[in-house]
């Protein structure tokens, strides 16, 4: 990316937004314009009217030309789904396994994989071998064949792919898995209407389409917990009868990882799909935590849950069981050892495996006055001083709880203004080494790419140990 972009895009509305120190909603009331459509707008994903954009530029007293040109700059540099701006999209390049697949194993095609740590939990069954994988960013795509020894990757857009074609030699695909993208939802039509070259499928439709042209016998897909409300639930309802007009049998779930031993209360949308006609057997709980679920009232029954007599369970694996036996570190600091002075906990052991040298344990350098907040920081923005804050959400700059599960990381976990993500008794925010243990990612998984493109797909992951639970439930009914 040129310089003369960069200074257009932090001209744009949330560079403006932040330096004025309001909140998104703040600007929304102001400029008199829908919030949805105002952080839509500051993260590139669509070109606002010019109309929306003066009134925007009234509450900030910008210049209406530059900003305009600035949210072009932004518009064009913009990935969806991946904040305001990150690793630029690939160029369609392919990477080659490095070992042929061996005979046995259920072959697997990972679509939107990301650092592959949904089809690393299948893998990790020991029934799975993922044979490919698509992406559209090069440092995903890097990351995913570093940990996928049998894949080979397509880096590019999955929308420009013909299956078709592209699928021809692999016959012996009986899994497709994948998590695409929720932007765009609102477009979902009936499937006997799409078309592989029609420029308005959205990337829902784009994993349909690659599952009709591959035909596997299961597919799994991962979403939001916010599919199922979308426009009262017609989204969602659409997407089911796209699934079942392909002659799969469909079957949905909200599971919460922390119900199945990942330290971390994140939700997320299953949809497990056969040609067997087989009606799906859910993973039960294997853990106890009293959480709630966002499905809601309406789809609480769809929601996993952990049984009444949660004391017949294991408690829910907490942050420090999780991250207890990683050393103190200050802001800006860095260690390379584990602690040999506590015994690990089950957890612990399961994530170091056989490493020897700990990685990734760096600590964000914050500033002066951001430590400050830290250290006066408590289990909600609340708890900091009247005044301190000037904007943000209710669980900006505070700290996870030592003896819970994390709440939901987000690909911001490495700095106080997101989600909860200061330390539970060290005054800084997690490092990438604890936000890759509360996601489930064993300590010898290889992230490629720069600090802050690791922190992104780590916080973007799927949690492995959530794909190894749908792939043990699949396993016992597909062998």
């Amino acid at each position: 990316m040129s310089q003369g972009i960069l200074q257009e895009i932090d001209c744009g509305i949330r560079s403006l937004r932040v330096a004025k120190g309001l909140s998104l909603r703040d600007l929304a009331r102001r400029a008199g314009v829908d919030e949805t459509a105002l952080r839509i707008a500051e993260r590139g994903l669509d070109a606002p009217s010019d109309e929306f954009l003066e009134a925007v530029a009234g509450a900030l007293h910008a210049d209406m030309g530059a900003l305009r040109t600035a949210q072009q700059a932004l518009s064009e540099d913009a990935v969806a789904g991946e904040g305001y701006r990150t690793a630029r999209p690939g160029a369609g390049f392919i990477k080659h396994r490095r070992q042929p697949p061996t005979p046995g194993s259920v072959k697997v095609l990972d679509l939107f994989c990301g650092t592959g740590g949904f089809s690393h939990g299948f893998e990790q069954t020991g029934l799975f071998q993922v044979i490919g994988g698509v992406d559209l960013l090069p440092d995903r795509i890097e990351t995913f064949v570093l940990n996928h020894a049998y894949a080979a990757a397509v880096c590019g857009d999955i929308r420009s792919v013909n299956w078709s074609e592209a699928l021809a030699g692999f016959p012996e695909l009986e899994v497709v898995i994948g998590g695409p993208p929720c932007q765009g939802f609102s477009s979902i039509r009936p499937f006997r209407t799409l078309t592989e070259d029609d420029s308005r499928n959205n990337l829902v439709e784009k994993f349909a389409l690659a599952v009709d042209s591959i035909r596997p016998k299961w597919f799994v897909m991962e979403n939001v917990v916010g599919l199922l409300s979308n426009k009262g639930g017609e989204t969602f309802r659409a997407v089911i009868e796209m699934f079942e007009s392909m002659g799969y049998a469909v079957s949905w779930k909200v599971l919460n990882a922390c119900l199945y031993g990942l330290p971390q209360r994140r939700e997320r949308l299953i949809i497990v799909g056969n040609r067997q006609n087989v009606n799906f057997i859910w993973p039960a709980p294997t853990h106890y935590f009293e959480a709630r679920s966002m499905a809601g009232k309406a789809h609480g029954q769809h929601a996993s849950r952990a049984p009444l007599f949660g004391g017949m369970l294991s408690n829910a694996v907490t942050v420090m069981q999780a991250i207890g036996d990683l050393p103190p570190v200050a802001a800006g600091q860095s260690s390379i050892e584990y602690r040999t002075d506590l015994e690990p906990t089950e957890y612990q052991r399961a994530m170091r495996g056989t490493e020897a040298a700990l990685t990734l344990h760096e600590a964000t350098a914050h500033s002066a006055r951001m430590l400050k907040i830290i250290r006066c920081s408590g289990s909600s923005r609340a708890a900091l001083p009247e005044g301190m804050t000037r904007s943000g959400f209710s669980t900006s700059y505070s700290r996870l709880e030592a003896d819970e599960p994390a709440v939901t990381i987000t690909v911001n976990f490495v700095h106080p203004a997101s989600n909860k993500c200061i330390h539970p008794q060290q005054d800084r925010a997690l490092t990438p080494r604890e936000g890759a243990r509360l996601q489930g990612f064993p300590d010898s998984y290889k992230f490629s790419g720069n600090r802050a493109q690791v922190i992104k797909q780590i916080g973007n992951a799927v949690p492995p140990l959530l794909g190894r639970i749908i792939a043990q439930a699949v396993a016992d009914q597909i062998l």
